[in-house]
């Protein structure tokens, strides 16, 4: 068992993110380490580690602590045998990466991703850095109005938005792309805080409203997440770990290091539908019985 030394959680900005120390992740976690990462987890969004070391066998292990592991639907490079294992990876050839914008993961499955972690092996000299935001923090900044008529709203994921081009060429066959639908605000199953569940990658449009008027509101909650107080930022160095909950998380990676390279590891931890607002703590509770 882990046993470094006791777990010391500090916090980043008041609103998003924690550094972790007192824990070294390559090795098996008991069930009162597992609990203390999950709530600081719901607490911070975000948690950082710093000087770890896993093998693709340890990194897939951490993550099923927490839940099954994902596989991606369309993600180009995979470990050799380890298919739950994404490679991120990006060099002087590359043409585009994947995150340029603000999102969630993987939104337009019915059941989204609870949590991604992602080892950093190599960084570029400078830059790479990844943004955080706290979707529960922007939630509690609109108006109780705005609140109100957010709750009872549903919008549309659609991963061809994101999918098409990764999936072309690669069958004859046509294809089909994951497409879901989800209550703009949820209640996340740990906090039981409100969380704005809309992002500029996979969300299409809200169900109930005009196009006109979806396409107005979007507009208007994606600029209220992309505002900096309810951010943090970190640098990332070789044996950097991040672990951050994509029920009330949403990330922007930067690429401002071309042409340098930059390279990590990445699990996904299966998540579950996700629970509306209207109502969704009386659900929360029945799911827990």
């Amino acid at each position: 068992m882990s046993t470094r030394k006791q777990l010391e959680i500090t916090r980043v900005t008041p609103h998003c993110g924690a550094r972790v120390a007192g824990v070294d992740l390559s090795q098996p976690l008991d069930g009162s380490m597992v609990e203390k990462l999950l709530e600081g987890l719901a607490e911070h969004c975000v948690l950082f580690f710093e000087e770890q070391a896993m093998t693709p066998v340890q990194q897939k292990a951490l993550g099923e602590h927490f839940g099954s592991l994902h596989v991606h639907p369309a993600w180009p490079r995979l470990v050799d045998g380890h298919p739950e294992v994404m490679e991120i990876y990006s060099d002087e050839t590359t043409t585009r990466i994947a995150g340029e914008d603000w999102h969630s993961d993987v939104s337009c499955d019915p059941e989204p991703p609870m949590g991604t972690i992602l080892q950093m092996l190599e960084v570029p000299p400078a830059g790479g850095d990844t943004l955080f935001a706290n979707m529960s923090a922007v939630f509690e900044s609109l108006s109780p109005s705005m609140q109100q008529f957010l709750e009872g709203l549903n919008a549309v994921h659609d991963g061809e938005l994101v999918y098409r081009d990764r999936y072309d060429g690669m069958s004859d066959e046509p294809q089909t792309y994951p497409r879901s639908e989800h209550p703009v605000v949820c209640v996340h199953p740990v906090s039981g805080r409100k969380v704005l569940f809309v992002n500029r990658i996979f969300t299409s449009r809200i169900v109930e409203l005009g196009e006109t008027e979806s396409d107005a509101l979007l507009r208007l909650l994606f600029q209220r997440i992309e505002q900096p107080e309810f951010q943090c930022r970190y640098q990332w160095r070789p044996g950097s770990v991040v672990f951050w909950d994509n029920r009330c998380a949403q990330h922007h990676a930067l690429w401002d290091y071309y042409p340098h390279r930059r390279r990590g590891h990445r699990v996904t931890i299966r998540g579950q539908a996700p629970v509306s607002a209207c109502g969704g703590q009386q659900q929360l509770d029945n799911n827990s019985q």
